[in-house]
């Protein structure tokens, strides 16, 4: 299928790319649920299979780490291989995956089958929003990411609800279960209605992959048994500060590298010369690290201090996905019309302020309705940064590397979320100490068993301080997008190329 001259998408004018973005949307949101549903099944999965609480965050950060690592490459599959073969393919993965960790006995084995379902999702990902990229004009990209973006609200916040559902009626591992027929409807529907898009020949920088993803695992590792180690040996001369300063130095190398190579970098740094590219990275980053950093001392305090059901404890997220729901079909319109800082700012600074709110007054009786004020207020910030970002982010991106573009940002978000679970469970585990308790799994009482009286107030704290980690990754994205610069629709694809040097491609 050719594109057609002087089209800013890579399909003829009169074609019609709603049906094909909902198809994909179906898989987008289910691996998106995937997110937070564990996170109100944690408890529950640390009493059946006797994990501690470092063991148990390790099944949600596993699931993000290995997420996170491949989107640089599979950006470029979909590039390769065209978005939609690359995205079935992912899909299958995940269903298969999600079958494993529900039959799965033992902690071990479940994050090994995590890791697997996090491959599947690196793989389907990217190709969601370079769909939206290579089939929507840049004028009309707005709506379209708004749904990208209202899909990744609504499933945060239905995650967790739905997994109370499950998780009470039927056992936690109906959170994994669920996936499976959502998984084939999915892959039908993207079979019959996504388009076969033009493909762009890449080489692929396996160097690159490599020290990407020992460097984020290096640090990911480091920060999260940090507390478990007292931040001092591991074992010889190994030790976590030894193991994130390296991280962090081979995360330097790999982009001393990008810079380097010269036929076809794994992330090309001139996108990021564009500076709405640049901040809208940083800001899906922070985003991505409050949200997952915000959702596990949660549930754990609604299940544990409170001894609510998980039903009963994701419920209280009920007021961020009717405010969320409400509000995106018009901030989607506005995306296109207004100033991105306008809107963003709203979205982080309501953030903060929800956070902040909700740290304040989380004691071991606090009444239900005053826990609804600051989650409904949550559902606006949602509403004003995930659809704004995602848009402002691409809206310049030339179209042979819109795969590879979509991988960047999406790797971005997910270093965030990866970054987010390991920090939240050392930033637990430290306060848990701080107040008396130890980080045992006898911390994490089963749901609706409430933990003893005595207990109660010193976790409530515990969780209460661990959210002051969303609070400084929201303002820290309030700074970042008071410099985001008005677009422009004109030029390539919808507006300016990104890049000050083209971006290479093998044609």
């Amino acid at each position: 299928m050719a594109t057609t001259s002087g089209a800013t998408t890579d399909l003829p004018d009169d074609y019609r790319p709603w049906p094909a973005l909902w198809a994909m949307v179906i898989g987008f949101f289910m691996i998106l649920v995937d997110n937070t549903i564990v996170s109100v099944a944690t408890p529950a999965i640390s009493t059946d299979l006797d994990a501690d609480v470092n063991s148990v965050i390790w099944v949600t950060s596993a699931y993000l780490l290995a997420y996170a690592v491949p989107l640089l490459v599979t950006g470029r599959l979909g590039d390769r291989f065209g978005p939609k073969n690359v995205y079935l393919f992912g899909l299958t993965i995940f269903t298969l995956a999600s079958l494993w960790c529900g039959l799965t006995g033992s902690i071990e084995m479940l994050i090994i089958a995590r890791v697997v379902q996090g491959i599947g999702a690196s793989l389907i990902t990217p190709q969601t929003m370079a769909v939206i990229t290579r089939t929507f004009p840049a004028a009309k990209r707005g709506s379209a990411m708004a749904l990208w973006g209202a899909t990744a609200g609504v499933a945060t916040l239905v995650g967790p609800i739905l997994g109370g559902v499950l998780v009470d009626s039927l056992g936690w591992e109906w959170i994994f279960f669920i996936n499976v027929p959502v998984g084939v409807i999915g892959f039908v529907l993207a079979w019959r209605l996504v388009p076969t898009l033009p493909t762009h020949t890449h080489d692929f920088d396996w160097l690159g992959v490599a020290l990407s993803g020992i460097g984020v695992f290096l640090v990911v590792f480091g920060i999260q048994e940090g507390e478990k180690y007292d931040w001092g040996q591991i074992s010889g001369i190994i030790s976590v500060p030894l193991l994130i300063a390296l991280g962090v130095a081979v995360f330097a190398a790999f982009v001393w590298w990008q810079g380097r190579i010269r036929r076809e970098p794994l992330v090309p740094l001139g996108l990021f010369r564009d500076r709405n590219f640049s901040l809208g990275n940083g800001g899906i980053a922070m985003v991505s690290l409050a949200i997952t950093a915000m959702a596990l001392p949660f549930q754990f305090y609604a299940q544990g201090a409170r001894g609510w059901s998980p039903t009963e404890a994701a419920l209280l997220m009920a007021p961020m996905a009717v405010v969320l729901m409400v509000l995106s079909p018009f901030v989607g319109k506005l995306v296109d019309r207004v100033h991105p800082r306008n809107i963003t700012l709203v979205g982080f600074g309501t953030a903060a302020v929800s956070m902040s709110w909700l740290a304040l007054i989380i004691s071991p009786d606090t009444p239900v309705w005053q826990m609804l004020l600051p989650m409904a207020l949550f559902g606006v910030s949602n509403a004003c940064m995930w659809a704004p970002l995602g848009a402002t982010a691409t809206r310049n991106l030339p179209m042979s590397s819109a795969g590879s573009g979509a991988g960047v940002y999406n790797t971005t978000r997910q270093i965030g979320a990866v970054l987010g679970s390991a920090a939240v469970a050392a930033l637990i585990q430290a306060r848990l100490t701080a107040n008396g308790l130890g980080a045992s799994s006898d911390s994490l009482q089963t749901s609706g068993s409430r933990m003893p009286a005595q207990v109660q107030g010193p976790f409530s704290d515990a969780m209460a301080q661990s959210l002051v980690l969303p609070v400084i990754a929201f303002t820290v994205g309030f700074v970042l997008v008071l410099f985001f610069a008005k677009p422009s629709h004109a030029g390539h694809g919808g507006a300016a190329p990104v890049a000050a040097e083209p971006v290479p491609v093998a044609e």
